[in-house]
């Protein structure tokens, strides 16, 4: 294992993740930070392509998930033992989250006045029903413990929103029909399984042990026979067909840690 010590005469990439975090927490180190960020951009690409096609460009909400990834970096505790990707996912998700809802503003809007914006709003519907006319300003006032003014700000400001309607429909490239908002908003992802899988299975070769990681890179990685490796190993291919029957029940195992 690579110490503290001689960590700078290691080349960064040859060096386990979680060392490399351990090392992270100690030194904050910008190498280290950097390479860290480099090994898991895949998670901000995957998460990003969810939120493709929905007004605004991929290439903008890539680089606000990257954001997202470098908070996760910095954020991460080794010794709370769950696997970063895990802890990244929500993270990028949520910055992710609060630029469409910032950009849902064709101008920048304090967010005090937004969220009062909303409240305004199911104040107004609240407020008709009991009523049974629309209430004035003072009454939303009223009702949200604020100011005529402020109330009168917010709603000022909410001339500036831009929200999208469910109808608003994007080129479907190349297909006859248009495709609609309503029709991306919600489906099921397949990137967040890809995310589950590789956790699952980096988990599950950490426990591994070294000649079990070599037949699984032989036989599932590089496609050699059994009869093949057993030459290379020197054992017989029945005990490299007994090791792979070993290596498969130890996946089943964890498989079902992952699901109880």
């Amino acid at each position: 294992m690579t110490n503290a010590f001689d960590l700078k005469d290691s080349k960064l990439e040859d060096i386990e993740t979680k060392e490399l975090f351990k090392y992270y927490s100690e030194s904050k180190d910008k190498k280290i930070r950097d390479e860290l960020i480099s090994r898991h951009l895949y998670i901000a690409e995957i998460l990003s392509k969810k939120y493709a096609n929905r007004g605004i460009d991929y290439d903008d909400i890539y680089q606000i998930a990257c954001v997202g990834l470098i908070y996760a970096v910095d954020r991460y505790d080794l010794e709370k033992g769950y696997e970063f990707s895990s802890f990244a996912t929500p993270t990028i998700i949520g910055e992710i989250k609060k630029y469409f809802r910032d950009k849902g503003w064709t101008i920048r809007v304090p967010r005090r006045i937004q969220e009062l914006s909303k409240k305004i709003n199911n104040a107004k519907v609240t407020l008709s029903q009991k009523l049974q006319k629309s209430p004035s300003v003072e009454d939303i006032a009223e009702y949200l413990k604020c100011t005529s003014e402020e109330v009168l700000e917010a709603m000022e400001a909410s001339k500036v929103y831009t929200p999208k309607s469910l109808d608003l429909s994007f080129d479907s490239s190349g297909d006859d029909k248009d495709i609609s908002l309503s029709q991306l908003v919600g489906e099921d992802d397949e990137y967040f399984s890809k995310i589950e899988n590789k956790d699952f299975l980096l988990r599950a070769i950490e426990k591994l042990e070294d000649r079990e990681k070599k037949i699984l890179k032989d036989r599932y990685f590089k496609k050699k026979t059994q009869v093949d490796i057993a030459d290379e190993m020197g054992i017989s291919q029945m005990t490299v067909s007994r090791m792979e029957k070993k290596i498969i029940e130890k996946f089943r195992v964890e498989l079902r840690k992952m699901y109880d």
